[in-house]
């Protein structure tokens, strides 16, 4: 980049379509429209629209364009090739300096991929998270793999994820590790306040139930539904199932779950709201990898309900721990926690190995530095040395 101060804000894209897309890009958006040095251009593709544009209110942040690309149940290869040929199209017309995508969606990706075709820089949030298994998540390794090969900047959230990226060839000048983003947010919601927890006011264990990976729908997630269904049949615990809108995923729990009288199943919560049932609960189970970063933050043990984990941080500080797939071994597991204090409580004073709430500065001032912005316009404590591992999170 040019070493020259920039003469106008430096146009951002952010390309983002999913509900953990929009809470972890959300407070780049939020700095770069509070900064003269940027200006921010939302693009929402619609992956999870029914549950994005409220959230994107709620985070006080500007969609500029949307795509009107989703259609039910419609294969991910042409999901793919509808949100390159739209996001290329807007990529011409608005002609941005950089395109920034966060993770490990097909919305991600094909923002990368669009990027890289009509030759604008990509800066990757949340760059360099594995679990070396290709299809484990289904389709995320792959996508966030493809990513790092297109991408300019990336923007690490832990030593670990920075140390992959490198170990695969990238330059270390061009990996920063910064925190995750999320917990950004996740600090400004508990602030901002406003938000009101789902569970109810019964006395009970408190229990958090999130699905909805591709790997477990069908037979796999149904099992997932009559282990929730046993444990509830406990009579100590209270379980609060948000249903992701997934007709797959509804397909398999809601035949399981519908009518007991210690489950309750709700709509896919806004961001105040699930952030405030989260801080409300006892204990998380979930396939969701946003949700092992943000427990931690709040001495939430969690339960992760899959194979394979690219969050490996939080099983090694014992805030989470990667129980797989089947009945009878989740179940041996909450109940684990639930009737020993000792384990449960070492899970919740573990701490969080995912960032101190600060990875947005140190973003925001690395691509500041690289356009050429004027170095005082960066906070100096954000500033990155060159290279992985120049903020630790472990």
């Amino acid at each position: 980049m040019s070493s020259n101060l920039i003469n106008a804000p430096v146009r951002a894209m952010l390309v983002l379509g999913t509900r953990p897309e929009a809470i972890k890009l959300a407070p780049v958006a939020r700095a770069m429209a509070a900064s003269e040095l940027f200006e921010p251009l939302v693009v929402t593709t619609g992956q999870h629209r029914e549950m994005l544009h409220q959230m994107l209110d709620l985070l006080q942040v500007r969609e500029r364009t949307e795509l009107d690309v989703m259609r039910e149940r419609q294969e991910l290869s042409t999901l793919t090739a509808r949100l390159v040929d739209g996001l290329g199209e807007i990529i011409r017309a608005q002609r941005p300096d950089l395109v920034i995508v966060q993770g490990d969606t097909t919305t991600a990706l094909t923002g990368a991929l669009a990027a890289f075709y009509e030759h604008v820089p990509v800066a990757h949030v949340e760059a360099g998270l594995r679990t070396g298994v290709l299809d484990n998540p289904f389709p995320e390794e792959l996508n966030r793999r493809l990513i790092g090969r297109v991408a300019r900047w990336h923007f690490a959230p832990t030593a670990r994820a920075a140390a992959h990226l490198v170990g695969e060839g990238i330059a270390a000048s061009e990996v920063f590790t910064t925190g995750n983003t999320v917990i950004d947010n996740l600090l400004w919601v508990l602030e901002k306040g406003g938000g009101r927890s789902h569970f109810g006011s019964t006395g009970l264990r408190r229990v958090l139930l999130t699905l909805h990976r591709r790997e477990n729908q069908g037979d796999t997630m149904r099992g997932m539904g009559r282990a929730i269904r046993r444990l509830a049949d406990r009579g100590d615990v209270e379980i609060l199932l948000p249903l992701h809108k997934s007709p797959a995923v509804r397909d398999a729990l809601l035949p399981e779950l519908t009518g007991h009288p210690r489950v309750r199943v709700v709509e896919p919560l806004g961001c105040l709201d699930f952030s405030a049932t989260l801080a409300a609960c006892d204990l998380v189970l979930t396939d969701s990898g946003g949700i092992q970063e943000e427990a931690p933050s709040l001495g939430k043990p969690a339960l992760v309900l899959r194979t394979t984990t690219e969050r490996p941080e939080a099983v090694e500080a014992g805030a989470a721990r990667l129980v797989g797939t089947m009945p009878d071994v989740i179940l041996a597991a909450v109940e684990r926690l639930l009737d020993d204090r000792a384990e449960y409580d070492r899970m919740a004073g573990a701490g969080n190995p995912f960032g101190d709430g600060r990875a947005t500065e140190r973003i925001i001032a690395q691509l500041a530095e690289d356009f050429g912005a004027d170095a005082d316009a960066a906070p100096v404590e954000a500033r990155l040395p060159e290279g992985p591992g120049s903020y630790s999170t472990a």
